[in-house]
């Protein structure tokens, strides 16, 4: 399908289901326009379809808590752009793709609820946030080492450092990588050769990491880090004028991409 399409559906799409702005202070960053709030859902019973997984995590006692906070409009950071940032993105893929997701439901857990073993991928806002305990990662490195895959989105600058070290605790043999346009992950479905291009935080320029089985990029992806870059706020703010459209689409497609490739290796 050509970008052309891309846009066109994507858009009209988008227009479609997105809700109105209705802040007067609309602005990028962290938690896009503030007065949005979430709620919380129910969780969508598993069928076995493709189904956006949301991890949530407590803060613990930090200094950044409030900031956390401030960034979302008053929303706890794992929380950022929930619910409309999945919905939006699903529509997408169904209507782009073959994996036909449920679109208009999602599911929130726990990173060492068990429940988490049902879905092969799941996605964290905000990482720079999470605090969690030796028993949550010990129930969160099982899932990855038995097949699951963690998509890292909604953070920047320092943030980084703290999604380090949880990951070196989860995981103290392996480290992140960084990958490039020439990985295939960002040709699963859609050709994205600069996925750097697409930029989220200013004066941060976004690059892209990856953890594999082994340490060996030619091995299974097991954690890929969209490093000071927000996809999600692309996707939840798609239709209402944010954004150029040509961003809005890029987010989407990287997005694709990283599904289609974590669901068929």
């Amino acid at each position: 399908m050509s970008l052309g399409s891309l846009r066109f559906i994507g858009y009209s799409l988008a227009v479609a289901v997105a809700i109105s702005a209705t802040s007067a202070n609309a602005q990028r960053g962290g938690g896009g326009f503030r007065g949005f709030r979430y709620a919380e859902e129910p969780n969508a019973p598993y069928d076995g379809r493709y189904t956006f997984v949301r991890l949530r995590y407590e803060m613990g006692l930090s200094q950044n808590m409030d900031m956390g906070f401030r960034r979302g409009g008053g929303m706890p950071p794992w929380a950022h752009d929930f619910p409309r940032g999945e919905r939006n993105f699903t529509r997408i893929l169904d209507e782009l793709t073959t994996v036909r997701p449920r679109t208009e439901e999602s599911v929130v857990l726990a990173v060492n609820d068990p429940e988490l073993f049902k879905y092969p991928v799941s996605y964290m806002s905000e990482p720079g946030f999470w605090r969690p305990s030796d028993g949550e990662l010990a129930g969160f490195r099982t899932y990855l080492l038995k097949g699951g895959f963690v998509i890292f989105d909604d953070f920047r600058a320092s943030d980084w450092y703290n999604l380090e070290e949880q990951m070196r605790r989860a995981l103290p043999e392996l480290r992140f990588l960084k990958i490039d346009g020439t990985h295939p992950i960002f040709d699963a479905f859609y050709r994205v050769p600069n996925p750097e291009s697409l930029t989220s935080y200013g004066e941060y320029a976004p690059t892209f990491w990856a953890i594999f089985e082994d340490n060996d990029p030619r091995k299974r992806m097991i954690a890929l880090a969209n490093r000071d870059n927000d996809l999600s706020e692309y996707w939840e703010f798609s239709g209402t004028g944010m954004d150029p459209i040509d961003l809005t689409n890029e987010s989407f497609k990287l997005g694709i991409n990283y599904i289609v490739y974590a669901l068929s290796r």
